[in-house]
């Protein structure tokens, strides 16, 4: 299987021959970033596709609040194009949860510690959200499922 960055640096290439410019513009910005983030430091690193995909989400963020900005200053055409660019990055994120599959994984946890023979309360808020988050990895608001996670336990 290609790492994420495989396939980015891949679709560089496949966006040159397709002449599609603001993939093409999007994806070599965020591969720039991830060199930046890989070079930075006192010692180069690799990253990895968690590290990447995390990158993604807040260069994709980035864009959309940028959008935003230029939506409320009048500026429809460059928000138009900040949506164009965070839709092309959003392409190479993984699929997002939905509020009932995030309910189930939360669920199977809770099971999981009273199995253990642990009562879940809000005391045992950290050991239900550490698997819980491990699972999601970025695929839900971690703001809503801490939210999910203290209305279950409490």
């Amino acid at each position: 299987m290609t790492s994420l960055k495989d396939r980015l640096h891949a679709d560089v290439v496949t966006h040159m021959k397709e002449r599609n410019k603001t993939a093409l513009t999007t994806v070599r910005n965020v591969l720039g970033e991830i060199e930046t983030r890989e070079k930075s430091g006192k010692t180069p690193i690799e990253l990895d596709d968690a590290q990447v995909t995390s990158l993604l989400q807040k260069e994709a963020a980035k864009r959309r609040d940028t959008a935003k900005i230029y939506t409320d200053a009048g500026e429809a055409e460059r928000a138009a194009a900040e949506i164009a660019e965070a839709e092309v990055i959003e392409t190479y994120l993984p699929r997002a949860l939905t509020a009932a599959e995030v309910e189930a994984i939360i669920d199977e946890t809770i099971a999981g510690l009273r199995s253990e023979g642990v009562e879940p309360g809000l005391r045992q808020l950290g050991a239900v959200m550490k698997p819980v988050t491990a699972k999601i990895a970025g695929r839900f608001d971690g703001k809503a499922v801490s939210e999910m996670v203290r209305s279950r336990l409490g």
